[in-house]
């Protein structure tokens, strides 16, 4: 089913019937979890490219961004750059806020330490129902605030023999992160009628043009490094950007956000399968409490759905 939905007529552009109630959030889950998938490699391309922060964020936002405009115009044709004038103010309310958690990720790596960041990042699930409840009045079930907090103790179990770092300016950066990705989030799940993958594309512009002032090596990349940035962009960034999008317009904000925790076990998983670098004690223990998290809040939910229905 095309994920570019004509919600007046109840049928996607393509013409196929649009998804509804648990067909929806089935497809929620299985988006937000390839999204997370393809989060999850950014640790892999970032170790093949020797740049800079703000120039692999520059080359990736750009590849990203044409990605995700390749994508709509290979499904929507020459309309896309209509609904990209006409996003209004929500979809660039949801292009802002991710824009600032890609730019806020950036510096507070090199401020304070990735424990620090990763810690503070799995508080996404709790940051995401806590706004959701505030600004749509959208409920929490106990198993998911339950997992979040299983998923939460598996990131500190991960990064826990780390070295804590102490920049007060770094961690207020992940923290202003965590709050623009949960409240993104929220935001995708209050306009759900409209298509945000528009938005997704123009953030990856945005944060390029953001970068370019910061970037040392902008124009200094290869032919290799070029093909990288382009595998990176597309992958990592287009595809599990336009993923979360998508998935997460059907499913509560804190569910989506705790499955999203996924990306965290995931990342030295590639790492071992590219580098044979062997995962620690912690990571496989931490890896499989985040993952024991989600499936257990999916088994709950599912099985919540089918006691409701008649």
């Amino acid at each position: 089913m095309s994920p570019f939905l004509d919600a007046k007529k109840g049928r996607s552009k393509a013409g196929y019937p649009i998804m509804r109630g648990h067909s929806q959030h089935g497809m929620g889950i299985a988006l937000v979890t390839a999204a997370a998938v393809a989060w999850s490699t950014a640790p892999f391309f970032t170790r093949l490219v020797p740049f800079d922060s703000w120039t692999i964020l520059f080359w990736r936002g750009l590849f990203g961004g044409s990605f995700i405009v390749a994508v709509l115009l290979a499904t929507q044709g020459r309309t896309v750059f209509g609904d990209i004038v006409r996003m209004g103010g929500s979809g660039w309310l949801v292009a802002s806020l991710s824009t600032l958690g890609m730019v806020a990720f950036i510096p507070a790596l090199q401020l304070t330490s990735v424990a620090n960041v990763a810690v503070i990042n799995a508080t996404g699930p709790f940051v995401a129902a806590g706004l959701a409840w505030l600004w749509l009045r959208e409920t929490v079930r106990v198993s998911t605030v339950v997992a979040s907090l299983m998923a939460f103790a598996g990131v500190v179990i991960i990064v826990g023999n780390a070295a804590a770092g102490s920049d007060l300016r770094g961690i207020g950066l992940a923290c202003l992160m965590t709050l623009a990705i949960a409240g993104m989030t929220v935001a995708v799940r209050r306009y759900k009628q409209i298509s945000m993958v528009a938005a997704a594309g123009m953030s990856n512009f945005l944060g390029s043009v953001v970068s370019v002032p910061f970037a040392k090596a902008i124009w200094e990349t290869t032919g290799p490094d070029l093909v990288i940035f382009g595998m990176f962009g597309f992958l990592q960034v287009g595809m599990g950007l336009t993923l979360f999008v998508l998935g997460s317009r059907h499913l509560p904000s804190g569910q989506a956000s705790l499955i999203a925790t996924l990306e965290t076990p995931l990342m030295p998983f590639w790492v071992w399968v590219a580098f044979q670098e062997i995962p620690s004690v912690r990571a496989l223990v931490g890896g499989i409490l985040v993952l024991g998290a989600v499936i257990a809040d999916i088994v709950m939910d599912s099985r919540s759905s089918r006691s409701q229905r008649p």
